[in-house]
């Protein structure tokens, strides 16, 4: 008897408990990249697996959670999905709350709530998965060969992202209506594609157009229009090709007379291709390969990598001309990976522009401006909202060093807060142009735009912040401009801030580079001193003159110009980041003029030597120092596209195998860093015939050593390096090896570029931290 009582209390107990627990709900809120991501099939199947009933669905802020459960439950729900979240999801913050209760009979995934102010990070795209890329090559796969194969795990997201929350019908692909199989996928909580806002098929599909450069249809149908666009590219033909990002030029890679009629009629005679292989394990026969460059290059980003040369099978010498590198990637959708697959070899894959244009993403600007480079289009019906050139990187190491930083890398920057109550827009730099904003509590930086200074570059500029104040319903309070009055990114601030009647900021150039990376490695609240080594081609400086080779302090929320390279005259204006020569005649003494005279023509050699005699706007310039090693050492005069004397100077300095090495500028006051002596003591070892690739990598160990030195002369151990000189790798790895000599602690950009990319981020943690 007593058994029978104790078993009734026990169930009792459990009734009441249950009863207790139902009678709960708990709203929880998952905010970060979590949109588009396949969050919502991951948390609905997560719910099933606990047996809990609610509904999960997109809100303005992330991901919106509510659950029938207790306390307990919900903490251990929170952990769960911190734990096993999708790889692609970013999670910045959760957070639970007890609500009125609500009774769910089942857990399931419910419309996206659309009211609120938008705060959460866009979505970037994603390359194509590995069950992605098997599908399609599958037999009896009914998406064998469908050229728009995507998942929750890969596809295009940021490029055809027209409103939020990310849902199919705030996306390019709202006209294209799911056919029965895919509606089926998408119901389906064991499918890959559940709730896949881009799912489509050849039942559904997005159409494929291939045509001549008259504009006449060649293949109607769409399964052979593949091979067919693969045998244009085998028999030597250019193909652009409209990828989800925006159009690219195509031809083989195995072809020298294919390349060079690229370059031909792209304008185009030495800046390096990329190139595009068909797997990873073609590129490891052609290439040294690194373990995390062959991390990065199969990751999600899918960017171009620079890596060593080994022995390619491409050639390589009309690919990336007088370098010892390539940049290669591997396919970043399917239409690209069919494409390959058919070929069976690598091919170029250039952004499909005129030079210095922005990537083109429509058929009608695709067909006007590319009709005299290619001979055939591949379009497409997608919709491209935000079009973006592919991403490149590098390594040192195993440190990545961003050259440019686009599709799939970004918009958002995730891991720094604002600290604004009001909306904010830095508009950046002119020549490596991005934008930030901040119209909610997350930070945008926009992809790379290019040169303001081109008209197209300028309106896709324009048009992106226009975008962005519209999806974010959102106008800034305050806008950032650099302190050149004649930037365009400048003069588009102060149009925008009288539009707008918003307060105008003016921000030095090099300080927004320290602040970019004192900024993503959060050191606005160090204790300790912080010298700024900020090298670049140029920014107006506070004394009006040319700056970019300079050294700062920060200390307590201040800035202060510490030193920087010796002044030399900057003549010929734009001209001189051009023309290396004119570097070099402006550094060289008098005494040995007559020693690069041979480079100019007499009209010319009149001109500058005058114009060097009356000039009085002065540079400290490290990025033309670089051009000027160029043209000493014979490499280049003439520069054919932006920054190619200093790429030819450490491919040159790479050439050397010796151990020795000298500083020279050793025994020189570290107060004057003497630019005229450095190239002097350049100058006359190639003209004493010293080997070139030792005098390179000379040149560039006493760049190491300048730094090293600034540092031990100030007493300060935290040193931060930003500018477009400091993509150079074998700077870095000097630099490295001789600060753990002298127990110093490097930091520099790594999540953005150190280039002029970052000076919109920089404008922004400078306006946040900076005092004076």
């Amino acid at each position: 008897m007593n058994g029978v009582i104790g078993c009734l209390i026990k169930w009792t107990k459990s009734k009441i408990r249950n009863h207790l627990m139902i009678k709960n709900t708990f709203k929880i809120l998952i905010s970060g990249r979590v949109q588009g991501v396949g969050f919502r099939p991951f948390i609905y199947n997560l719910a099933e697996k606990y047996r809990f009933k609610g509904t999960v669905s997109n809100n303005a802020e992330g991901v919106v959670i509510y659950l029938n459960t207790s306390l307990e439950k919900t903490k251990e729900f929170i952990k769960s999905i911190l734990s096993d979240k999708p790889e692609i999801a970013v999670i910045t913050s959760t957070s639970y709350l007890k609500m009125n209760y609500e009774h769910f009979e089942v857990f399931s995934i419910v419309s996206s709530e659309k009211e609120g102010r938008i705060n959460l990070p866009l979505t970037p795209d994603f390359a194509i998965c590995q069950d992605c890329k098997s599908e399609i090559k599958e037999v009896n796969n009914r998406r064998l060969n469908y050229a728009f194969t995507t998942c929750v795990h890969c596809g295009p997201r940021y490029s055809i992202t027209s409103d939020f929350p990310f849902e199919r019908e705030n996306t390019s692909l709202r006209n294209y209506t799911m056919c029965s199989f895919c509606l089926d996928e998408y119901s389906n909580p064991t499918n890959k594609r559940f709730h896949s806002q881009t799912n489509s098929c050849h039942g559904c599909r997005i159409q494929l157009k291939l045509i001549d450069k008259s504009t006449q249809k060649i293949e109607e149908n769409q399964s052979l229009i593949i091979s067919q666009v693969a045998q244009y590219i085998a028999d030597g033909k250019i193909v652009a090709i409209k990828n989800t990002n925006g159009y690219l030029l195509c031809c083989s890679a195995v072809l020298p007379k294919a390349i060079s009629e690229l370059r031909k009629r792209k304008h185009r005679p030495n800046k390096p291709f990329a190139v595009l292989y068909p797997s990873i394990e073609m590129i490891e026969k052609d290439f040294l390969i690194s373990s995390i460059e062959k991390k990065e290059l199969n990751s999600s980003s899918a960017p171009i990598v620079i890596v060593q040369n080994k022995n390619p099978s491409i050639d390589v010498a009309s690919i990336a001309p007088n370098l010892n590198q390539t940049g290669v990637m591997l396919p970043s959708s399917a239409l690209l990976e069919l494409i390959v697959a058919k070929l069976k070899t690598p091919i170029i894959t250039t952004s499909g522009n005129i030079h210095g244009s922005p990537i083109i993403s429509s058929a009608k600007d695709a067909e006007l401006k590319l009709k005299n480079v290619t001979d055939y289009f591949l379009h497409n019906n997608l919709t491209i909202e935000f079009s973006q050139d592919d991403s490149v990187v590098r390594f040192n190491n195993k440190n990545r060093i961003i050259l440019r930083r686009s599709s799939r890398l970004a918009p958002n920057y995730l891991e720094v807060a604002t600290k604004s109550t009001q909306p904010i827009l830095a508009m950046g730099a002119n020549l490596k142009s991005t934008f930030t904003f901040v119209p909610n509590t997350y930070t945008y930086v926009s992809q790379y735009f290019g040169s303001l200074d081109n008209f197209d570059v300028l309106e896709r500029y324009q048009n992106t912040i226009k975008k962005y104040v519209k999806l974010f319903k959102s106008t800034p309070k305050t806008i950032l401009i650099d302190k050149h009055a004649h930037y365009q990114s400048s003069v588009h601030g102060k149009e925008l801030s009288s539009i707008w009647n918003t307060n105008l900021i003016e921000i030095q150039h090099h300080k927004a580079h320290f602040c970019s990376v004192l900024g993503e490695h959060q050191l606005f609240d160090s204790n300790e001193k912080i010298l700024g080594v900020i090298w670049d081609g140029t920014g107006l400086g506070d004394d009006l003159n040319i700056w970019g080779g300079e050294f700062f302090e920060y200390e307590n929320h201040r800035i202060t110009r510490l030193n920087h390279f010796e002044y030399f005259n900057w003549i010929a204006n734009d001209r001189m980041s051009k023309d290396p020569k004119l570097c070099l005649l402006s550094l060289v003494n008098n005494e040995n003029k007559h020693l690069i005279e041979a480079k100019f023509s007499k009209i010319e050699w009149t001109i500058y030597s005058k114009s060097i005699k009356n000039k009085s706007l002065k540079t400290s310039s490290v990025g033309r120092l670089f051009d000027a090693v160029a043209s000493a050492l014979n490499l280049v005069d003439v520069n054919s596209f932006e920054g190619e004397a200093a790429m030819l100077v450490e491919n040159c300095a790479n050439q050397y195998k010796g151990k020795d090495c000298i500083n020279y500028l050793d025994n020189s006051s570290p107060i004057n860093i003497s630019s005229g002596l450095l190239i002097q003591r350049v100058l006359m070892s190639f003209i004493d015939g010293v080997d070139r690739s030792f005098i390179a990598y000379n040149f560039i160990y006493t760049l190491a050593n300048v730094i090293v030195n600034q540092a031990i002369s100030n007493e300060i151990q935290l040193v931060v390096c930003s500018g477009g000189v400091f993509q150079n790798e074998l700077l870095i790895n000097m630099l490295l090896k001789l600060s753990v000599e002298e127990k110093l602690i490097i930091k520099l950009n790594r999540k953005l570029s150190p280039n002029d990319e970052n000076i919109s981020f920089g404008q922004l943690m400078y306006h946040q931290n900076i005092k004076n």
